[in-house]
């Protein structure tokens, strides 16, 4: 089982294949995991492996992944995008491909914004997003169904509470707008 540090954070990543590196960030809200590609549409790690460098990870504190860090909250799309870039830099990837499912097509877009550069081509499948007539769905998908609160630490070290989770998914789907 691969794990890359990043700084107080443990990212628990997979790779199949060879060739064009190509990073799949996977579906599932914020308990996306490797393991949960297997019930995707289709599975990059299996589908990709035999043309592209196929990486994937599971997201910090996905309820049954292995990656565990610090609650991001006051810059919760950076903090995940923190763990994929560093992950790129760690195995000495400078451009690369995104593919990102669900909760990965949000992740994507920042990835973008952040590191364009670096993204040779992207794709976003069953993206979520925002709805203007649901503006709390993904609070209301996410919060009941995340990670257990004992087992979290924000960034000072603290066992996070419920209300720290309230703050980072509020701060989730601000941005998401």
């Amino acid at each position: 089982m691969p794990i890359f540090e990043n700084g107080s954070a443990r990212i628990h990543y997979e790779e199949a294949g060879s060739g064009i590196p190509l990073l799949v960030i996977p579906g599932g809200g914020l308990n996306a995991t490797i393991a949960g590609l297997a019930t995707h549409a289709f599975n990059p790690l299996k589908e990709f492996s035999d043309t592209y460098r196929v990486i994937a990870l599971d997201l910090r504190n996905a309820n049954t992944g292995q990656s565990r860090g610090p609650l991001e909250i006051e810059r919760p799309w950076d903090g995940f995008a923190d763990d994929q870039l560093g992950l790129m830099d760690h195995l000495g990837i400078d451009r690369f491909m995104v593919m990102g499912f669900c909760i990965g097509g949000p992740m994507t877009w920042n990835m973008l914004k952040r590191a364009g550069d670096r993204v040779v081509s992207a794709v976003l499948v069953h993206p979520s997003g925002y709805s203007s007539a649901e503006p709390d769905i993904f609070y209301r998908n996410n919060i009941n169904g995340w990670a257990p609160w004992k087992s979290l630490s924000t960034e000072t070290g603290k066992v996070a509470r419920r209300e720290d989770a309230d703050d980072l998914f509020c701060g989730l789907g601000e941005t998401a707008k």
